[in-house]
């Protein structure tokens, strides 16, 4: 099955998280990877949710090279599809599909890389595979591997396969997602007076976060940290006083403003009115271009022809946030098929070309790491 087809065949899943339900697609990749001499472990997330560590050729003392992508994507929108999500069709060299950039064409690439590499001649370096789930709603899939201690071994580098249409990236912001809660004492709404308005509450904390500056330097790979509070609710109807309100913040992170940092500036910003409780907490991912293994990326995607200005980051989260400490951070790059600007949207597609580079570039790091640092490594 060739990366294409493998494409086509992994967006016939309906992963749409939630549910999720990656159960058949990791039993679907871990059969397929078998038949290919990996050796692999499924691990279970939740009912009818899998993951996959899949490996081959790793040896000891010497470090495997570690790709990595998510199998789930997200829900389709409110706006009508003018294809099949799930039943891709390929017009004018796109893949069309759900998932399609985000990101099965770079799980099918990865996959068909790992497994083609090993036909190209004796490698003395092995290659691991982690395929995750849930990774759509804060990267769980890969956290539940953090939180229950599987052993994933140890990597030269590490590769994820997000879309960057195979542009590589070495970093990107870290993510704090906080819910907000405000109390008050409930009254008629007649009587406002003898009652605690918990929405006001709420209101004059979110314009001190509108307002707030953080103060730092611009980080010259991940840029300035942000905020924005996207939801907001409270009471119950309208001639009450709301004894209860609630909103959440949305805080992107980087080298000069940690999580940590960020809460504790935040809380006091706020005051003793509002309980912060965090639901998502993930760190930035920053590698330096000086690495070797950075080297070796930027030498096979100029020797693809592919034009970029090095270093480059990302504005959107990625399992590298968990994977890359798990590893030591280890160095890491951001490097797949799909078009970023076609993540999340109607219409989703991946250029059929950029999936076909993107095997290439796979192998041809493995190749030239296996060629120049493996033994050294």
């Amino acid at each position: 099955m060739n990366p294409i087809e493998l494409t086509k065949r992994l967006i016939k899943f309906n992963t749409i998280n939630p549910p999720g339900k990656e159960y058949q697609i990791a039993l679907f990749l871990g059969k397929f990877l078998k038949r290919h001499d990996f050796h692999v472990e499924y691990l279970e997330f939740e009912k009818e949710r899998l993951q996959i560590v899949a490996e081959k050729n790793i040896k000891q003392g010497v470090a495997p090279i570690v790709l990595s992508g998510h199998l789930d994507v997200v829900p389709l929108g409110n706006k009508e599809w003018t294809k099949k999500p799930f039943d891709p069709i390929i017009v004018d060299d796109k893949i069309y599909g759900r998932g399609s950039s985000d990101m099965k064409s770079g799980v099918a690439a990865i996959v068909s890389a790992a497994i083609n590499v090993f036909n190209k001649g004796d490698l003395s370096i092995g290659v691991r595979l982690i395929l995750t789930a849930s990774e759509e709603n804060g990267c769980k899939g890969a956290n539940r591997i953090k939180s229950d201690n599987i052993d994933i071994g140890n990597a030269c580098g590490l590769i994820i396969a997000e879309p960057t249409s195979n542009i590589p990236c070495i970093g990107h912001r870290g993510s704090l997602y906080l819910n907000a809660h405000t109390a008050g004492i409930t009254a008629h709404a007649s009587m406002p007076h003898e009652g605690e308005n918990a929405i006001y509450k709420a209101a004059r904390a979110i314009v001190k976060l509108e307002n707030l500056k953080f103060n730092v330097e611009n980080d010259p790979l991940l840029g300035m940290p942000s905020l924005n509070v996207g939801t907001i609710n409270g009471g119950i109807n309208s001639n009450s006083v709301p004894d209860s309100a609630g909103f959440t913040i949305d805080i992107r992170t980087t080298r000069e403003l940690d999580n940590k940092k960020a809460l504790d500036l935040v809380q006091k910003t706020v005051g003793d009115d509002v309980i912060l409780k965090s639901f998502t907490d993930m760190n930035f991912c920053y590698t330096n271009d000086n690495e070797d293994f950075v080297k070796v990326v930027y030498e096979v995607c100029e020797n693809e022809e592919i034009s970029f200005n090095a270093p480059i980051s990302l504005p959107y989260l990625t399992d590298a946030s968990i994977l890359q400490p798990l590893y030591n951070n280890v160095p890491t790059v951001i490097v797949g098929p799909g078009e970023p600007e076609m993540a999340h949207k109607t219409d989703e597609y991946c250029y059929v070309q950029k999936i076909e580079q993107a095997v290439r570039i796979y192998e041809n790091i493995i190749l030239l790491w296996n060629k120049k640092y493996a033994n050294k490594n």
